[in-house]
């Protein structure tokens, strides 16, 4: 084996693995399994996110001086974007395709027309989230992401329907600094982290974070805001496990096991 035949110690903790997946919402400091509903697209082919700087030489029309002198470098913009196939045909991902467009609902309709102008509502932030061979995750946010390519569908005799999307991101006149796109380098420990979900309508509870850790006990305190608590349902992994948690005002969970939903509504 050749003294430079090697590759380097960290080099499988270091790979990017499978397609990921495009969230409309994540958080890097808890990075919970995604939730069916904050996935945008179904894709094929993979994602690709880039952001390419644009230069320009502030010494090309001078006399004597060298190409790419480096104290003449002048960074003029960043275009940052993410491209993909998605197979999801939806009224929400039609619209967001088009970029600036209107939904309105018929009967047993959607009806969606592109319109003329831009509207700030647009705009939105676009997670990338893909698995690392080590158990981490790499995540990349665009941010003010706008279709700009359009839509375009392509069938197929006996196959899927695809359509080919680029979402670009955008600078603020709020932030007009701030390059368009993030990226994040997680590691990820193997005590899992769990959504915690709470719908309340006239109930407070003492429970105030939005996450849990896998074998957490909680104790959480619902108080009707006025009258009393008339409905309760508590969902963990998907499964109701109200009977077992909830008494007098208290839910009581020995151990987290997943997500969890808590539905409570005083009259």
């Amino acid at each position: 084996m050749g003294r430079f035949t090697v590759i380097s110690e960290d080099a499988f903790d270091t790979l990017q693995v499978d397609a990921g997946v495009l969230l409309s919402r994540f958080d890097p400091a808890n990075p919970v399994r995604p939730n069916s509903e904050d996935i945008i697209a179904t894709t094929t082919g993979g994602i690709n996110p880039t952001c390419v700087p644009t230069y320009s030489d502030l010494a090309e029309d001078v006399d004597n001086a060298a190409v790419n002198l480096k104290e003449y470098k002048h960074l003029d913009s960043w275009a940052c974007a993410m491209a993909f196939t998605t197979l999801k045909f939806n009224a929400d991902n039609i619209a967001w395709s088009l970029g600036a467009s209107e939904k309105t609902n018929g009967a047993n309709y959607t009806k969606i027309v592109p319109r003329r102008d831009v509207k700030q509502s647009d705009f939105k932030d676009i997670w990338w989230v893909g698995d690392k061979a080590n158990g981490g995750a790499v995540a990349i946010k665009l941010e003010n992401a706008l279709s700009t390519a359009g839509l375009s569908i392509q069938t197929t005799k006996n196959g899927k329907g695809t359509s080919a999307v680029t979402l670009t991101g955008h600078v603020s006149v709020t932030n007009q600094d701030k390059v368009p796109m993030e990226f994040y380098d997680i590691e990820i420990d193997d005590v899992d982290t769990f959504r915690v979900t709470q719908n309340l309508v006239g109930v407070t509870s003492s429970y105030t974070d939005s996450y849990a850790q896998e074998g957490d006990s909680l104790e959480i305190t619902l108080t009707a805001s006025e009258g009393t608590i008339s409905t309760v349902v508590v969902l963990m992994n998907g499964e109701d496990v109200t009977e077992d948690t909830y008494d007098a005002g208290v839910i009581t969970i020995a151990s987290v096991t997943g997500d969890i939903v808590i539905t409570a509504i005083a009259s």
